[in-house]
């Protein structure tokens, strides 16, 4: 018994490593510096969380080369004061057409927690919240060494009601299967 559940936990612990590295993979390569969305204005007090909207066709809660990012999928950054837990700033926006959101945050966030959360699906196939991946927490300020305005949130996922055909042989290319 104890075997199955150590071999559960490395086994969970492996995916979410593997799904943190596919996500910042998917983003700009590390040679292109990160800019505000065009369309932004120039401020130096404004921030941008920039994120993913995912569907995961698989149904393993985690992004594979057979993941469809999805267009016009709704999500909400709300910060909160960490003691009072008093909302202190929110903001919705939808995704482009390459699952991308850019949500511009006035002022400095640091003494807050801030969550990127799913609100809606924009496929009626793909609109089930994937548990694991509901909120990405981002911290929101200039204070972390960071020199450009971006701040990136983990990728979020709804999955698709029923996977794909070829999922397994990509979850066996994965080295995820056969589970033994």
């Amino acid at each position: 018994m104890a075997k199955n559940v150590a071999a559960t936990t490395l086994f969970m612990a492996a995916v979410l490593c593997f799904s943190s590295l596919v996500s910042a993979s998917a983003r700009a390569p590390a040679s292109t510096p990160a800019r505000a969305p065009a369309s932004a204005p120039v401020s130096n007090d404004i921030l941008y969380v920039e994120g993913r909207v995912y569907c995961d066709t698989c149904r393993v809660q985690f992004e594979t080369k057979l993941t469809e990012y999805m267009e016009a999928a709704s999500v909400r950054l709300q910060c909160r004061n960490r003691t009072s837990d008093k909302i202190t700033y929110t903001f919705e926006e939808l995704t482009d057409s390459n699952g991308i959101y850019h949500i511009p945050v006035e002022g400095d966030h640091e003494e807050e927690i801030c969550e990127v959360k799913l609100l809606k699906s924009s496929r009626d196939d793909c609109s089930e919240r994937a548990t694991r991946r509901l909120t990405g927490r981002v911290l929101i300020t200039k204070n972390v060494g960071v020199a450009t305005p971006i701040r990136y949130a983990n990728s979020l996922g709804f999955m698709k009601k029923e996977p794909l055909p070829g999922c397994t042989q990509e979850l066996q290319r994965m080295g995820f299967l056969p589970l033994d």
